[in-house]
């Protein structure tokens, strides 16, 4: 099985190349592959294969050649990955899959349009992030209290007063689950300065990650929520079904700092745009009869 190893601001990545469509790619193979001890390592697996041939978890429309098939560590299956879909895009462009410029990509969560040259950041619309509410996690007895944001994949954005380096994410935060059936990514933001704000995020079939891009967008839609009543978004006051679809009326650009680098969250009316290094690191085989 050829693979390439890549990451998004430390968000790492085993990249399957399967245009043609013909793995039989197990939770179990993810799994072994995602492995950090006995494998090659990884928050995940990014099978690249072409959209006419990916089967029935893709809507054929639109014009994307490539599906981003994403599975999580655990082997489990995800909507949408921001920081992997860099990646996927940086590796479409290296191989000569495809030519750099703007184009889009399938994804679980619905056509995903990136940009990117020949080299350096990528950039790739996330579509829009919905603020749906308030939520709450658990953390060694402390409960956080938290912005349950859908950004294709569902988030629950935690707001805390002291660094977030000093939060034990050894352990999967708890939750509600009849609030969130499928799971859910938990990320416990700061605001450190003007739209800027630094995270961790435990990903669900992950554990605590790097780097997490659809995390970024969420935590960058809830600090402006959670800011509206000091009046720096007034459209986002009222209450939470309000507020709907985050965006604000006019531009604004979000940093945002996870342990693994900087990305920029921009939203653009109702739609949100992250944008970040991509990075390819090795490329090779797995040995025969491993898998």
């Amino acid at each position: 099985m050829r693979f390439v190893k890549g990451h998004g601001t430390e968000n790492d990545f085993v990249i399957l190349p399967d245009p043609d469509g013909v793995l039989d790619l197990t939770p179990d193979a993810v799994a072994r592959l995602c492995d950090r001890r006995a494998g090659i390592g990884a928050d995940g697996v990014l099978r690249v294969v072409r959209t006419k041939v990916a089967g029935p978890d893709v809507e054929l429309s639109g014009d994307a050649e490539w599906f981003m098939d994403y599975r999580n560590s655990d082997g489990s299956v995800a909507e949408m990955c921001g920081n992997g879909l860099r990646v996927f895009a940086r590796y479409l462009v290296d191989s000569g899959l495809a030519a750099p410029g703007e184009w889009d990509v399938a994804t679980r969560a619905g056509l995903r349009r990136v940009t990117l040259g020949p080299s350096g950041d990528v950039s790739a619309e996330m579509g829009p992030a919905r603020c749906l509410g308030p939520g709450e996690a658990s953390l060694d007895g402390t409960v956080f209290q938290g912005e349950r944001v859908s950004v294709g994949n569902p988030h629950l954005a935690c707001r805390v007063d002291g660094p977030v380096a000093a939060l034990d994410l050894s352990r999967a935060p708890g939750f509600d689950p009849a609030v969130f059936p499928d799971g859910v990514n938990v990320e416990f933001f700061r605001v450190v300065g003007d739209r800027h704000v630094e995270m961790r995020v435990y990903e669900r079939g992950s554990g605590e990650t790097r780097s997490c891009g659809t995390g970024t967008v969420a935590v960058a839609a809830a600090a402006a929520a959670s800011v509206a009543s000091a009046g720096a978004f007034a459209a986002f006051a009222g209450s939470a079904a309000d507020r709907g679809t985050i965006g604000p009326p006019e531009s604004s650009d979000w940093t945002v700092d996870v342990p693994g680098g900087r990305v920029n969250v921009a939203f653009e009316g109702q739609a949100a745009r992250l944008t970040g290094p991509a990075v390819l690191v090795a490329e090779g085989e797995t040995r025969p009869g491993w898998i």
